[in-house]
């Protein structure tokens, strides 16, 4: 009879164990990334090429110039987001990568977590998303580009700029929640010390 109790229990920690061991079903995705980022490569290098052959070759109006180098920012910065996701969302969802103290490490990636990722994240869709709504300011005179579309995506764009302050300020919010070490907060254990031992 004093072994049935062990039998449950131990049946629930191999199924906490196995739900533990399923984070790792996630690696093809991260690994399908990389793939991702392979591809942006590619293609930033062929408009490299394509503006070395307009630059070089011909004379290209500087609005067509210029928009192709927006279309390398964008290309760089889709890539630092992809970075960002490969190796954040690895590092917080999956498993330790263990670079401490290897020159190459990112700086971001000795805070990271959940809630900075989000935030992070954020920062790097609202750039895209500037790179975007600024080519097509560029051509706004273009009669394929209508005063509606600029409005609405305008607007996309506010939508991001107000969704990354309010994920920064829920973030702000929760840390401050959380228990320092060191503070008053961390003090109240060893204060109730002395009372539990008087009592």
């Amino acid at each position: 009879m004093a072994d049935s109790p062990a039998g449950p229990r131990t049946m629930l920690g191999r199924v906490g164990y196995i739900m533990f061991l399923s984070r790792w079903i996630q690696v093809p995705l991260y690994l399908g990334l990389i793939v991702a980022q392979v591809v942006y490569v590619w293609r930033f290098l062929a408009e490299l090429v394509h503006l070395a052959h307009l630059g070089f070759g011909g004379h290209p109006p500087e609005t067509t110039v210029m928009l192709i180098v927006l279309g390398l920012v964008d290309v760089v910065m889709i890539s630092n987001l992809l970075i960002m996701v490969i190796i954040g969302g690895y590092e917080t969802f999956v498993s330790r990568l263990r670079i401490e103290g290897h020159p190459d490490q990112p700086q971001w990636l000795s805070h990271v977590n959940a809630n900075v990722l989000k935030v992070k994240l954020a920062m790097a869709i609202i750039g895209i998303s500037s790179i975007h709504l600024l080519q097509i300011f560029i051509n706004a005179a273009r009669p394929t580009i209508t005063d509606r579309e600029l409005i609405w995506k305008t607007l996309i764009h506010l939508t991001f700029v107000v969704s990354a302050l309010a994920l920064a300020a829920i973030d702000r919010i929760m840390e401050g929640g959380r228990p320092q070490h060191g503070t008053g907060g961390a003090e109240r254990p060893g204060q109730l010390q002395p009372e539990r031992m008087a009592a």
